[in-house]
C-alpha cells in the first residue's frame, strides 16, 4: 500500500513540544486507525532530492502543512510538489493550486464575480501602484492587503482625514491620511505620499504585489469564514472584531471574539457559494479543490437595501484546525475519498 505523505519543515511557533504542527499527528493517526499508512517528512533543500525521490517511490499522495511563514525555500519546494503531481502522485493541495487560492489577487481574478466588487485592484509594480491609488482612495476608504504576512501584517484601512475638493478623481500626494494596520489595530498618520512609499516594501520581491479593494463598514459586524474540506463546509467561524472604535482586524491576535456555527445557520451564504464553487475552481486554475481551506467574508448591502456577503480572502496553504482536532477524522475520511477517486485499483 501506498502512504500518505504529510510534509512539514523544522521550527516556527506553529510547532509543539514534539516538534510536529498540533494537528498533523492527529490526522496522522486518523488515517492510520482506517488502514491507511502516512508518515511525516521535514522538508530540507539539502535532501531535496532524497525526498523527492522517496515520496515518487512510496506516496500515493502528500498533504502540505507547511507555513509559509515558516518556509525559506518556497519556489524550491513548490518546484518539488509540481514534480511530484507530475509523476503521478495527488497533491493535497496541488502547488498551483495553493498560489492560486492563496494569493492575495485571487479576489481580482473573481471581480466579474458576484463574490468580489468590481473597483478591486492588484498592483504588481510600484509604478501602477502610485498611478492608480490616488484615484482609487478618492472613492471612499481602501484597504490595502500585501501578498506576504499573516494575522493582519501589511492589511492596512486607509482613509482621507480632510474633504476632498469638491469632484476631486484623485488624492493629493501631500494629504494628510489616517492609517489602521489589522495586526493590531493600531493607528498612523501619514502624508498619502510617505504611506505609499512606504508600502513598496510590499511590491518589490518575489510574489510581491498590492491587493486594493473598498473598506467594508459592517466588517464592525464580525467577518464570516467558511471551513471547507474540498467541497463540503465543515463549520462557519464568526469572528467578531473587538469593540474598540478603530478595530477592523477580525484576527485573535487583535482581540476579534470568535464562535464556531454549523454550516446550515449561514443556509444563505453556504449555498450560495457552493452554487460558485464550479466558477471559482475554473478562474484559479481549474486545479483540484483544495483539502483544507477557508473563504472569509464580509457583510455588506447592496443597492435594494438586503445583506450580501463579499469575499475579503481564501486560504489554502496551511489551514490549522488545533482548537477543534475532532476535525481530523473528518479529513482522514476525505483524504480516502480523495484517493480512491483518483486510483481506485492502485492504492
Amino acid at each position: 500500500m501506498r502512504k500518505v505523505i504529510f510534509f512539514e519543515v523544522q521550527g516556527g511557533s506553529d510547532k509543539g513540544s514534539n516538534g510536529y504542527r498540533g494537528d498533523t499527528m492527529p490526522m496522522v493517526d486518523a488515517l492510520k486507525q482506517r488502514g491507511q499508512n502516512s508518515e511525516v517528512i521535514f522538508f530540507e533543500l539539502e535532501k531535496r532530492d532524497e525526498i523527492f525521490n522517496y515520496v515518487k517511490e512510496h506516496a500515493a499522495a502528500y498533504v502540505s502543512r507547511i507555513n509559509p511563514g515558516n518556509l525559506k525555500y518556497e519556489t524550491e519546494y513548490f518546484e518539488m510538489l509540481r514534480e511530484l503531481c507530475n509523476e503521478g502522485v495527488i497533491g493535497m493541495p496541488h502547488p498551483d493550486a495553493m498560489i492560486g487560492y492563496g494569493a492575495k489577487d485571487a479576489l481580482v481574478k473573481l471581480r466579474h464575480t458576484s463574490l468580489v466588487p468590481e473597483d478591486t485592484f492588484a498592483y504588481y509594480t510600484i509604478e501602477e501602484f502610485k498611478s492608480a491609488f490616488p484615484k482609487a482612495l478618492a472613492t471612499g476608504e481602501r484597504v490595502l492587503k500585501q501578498n506576504r504576512g499573516s494575522t493582519g501584517e501589511g492589511i492596512w484601512r486607509v482613509q482621507v482625514v480632510d474633504s476632498l475638493a469638491e469632484n476631486a478623481i484623485e488624492v493629493p500626494l501631500t494629504a494628510q491620511i489616517k492609517c489602521t494596520e489589522a495586526k493590531d489595530n493600531h493607528v498612523e498618520y501619514h502624508t498619502l505620499e510617505h504611506f505609499m512609499t512606504f508600502c513598496e516594501q510590499y511590491i518589490v520581491g518575489e510574489n510581491g504585489m498590492l491587493v486594493d479593494m473598498k473598506f467594508l463598514p459592517r466588517i464592525k459586524e464580525g467577518e464570516i469564514r467558511l471551513f471547507m474540506l474540498r467541497n463540503k463546509p465543515v463549520n462557519v467561524v464568526h469572528k467578531k472584531p473587538a469593540e474598540d472604535a478603530e478595530a477592523f482586524s477580525a484576527t485573535l491576535f487583535s482581540g476579534a471574539h470568535y464562535r464556531y456555527d454549523k454550516p446550515e445557520e449561514w443556509a444563505t451564504l453556504v449555498n450560495s457559494f457552493l452554487g460558485q464553487l464550479e466558477e471559482i475552481t475554473a478562474l484559479l486554475g481549474g486545479h483540484d479543490l483544495p483539502l483544507i481551506w477557508t473563504a472569509d467574508f464580509i457583510l455588506d448591502t447592496d443597492e435594494n437595501g438586503a445583506d450580501t456577503y463579499i469575499l475579503g480572502e481564501m486560504n489554502c496553504s496551511c489551514v490549522g484546525f488545533t482548537s477543534e482536532l475532532e476535525l481530523a477524522h473528518d479529513v482522514a475520511e476525505d483524504i480516502l475519498a480523495c484517493l480512491h477517486e483518483k486510483t481506485p485499483s492502485t492504492i
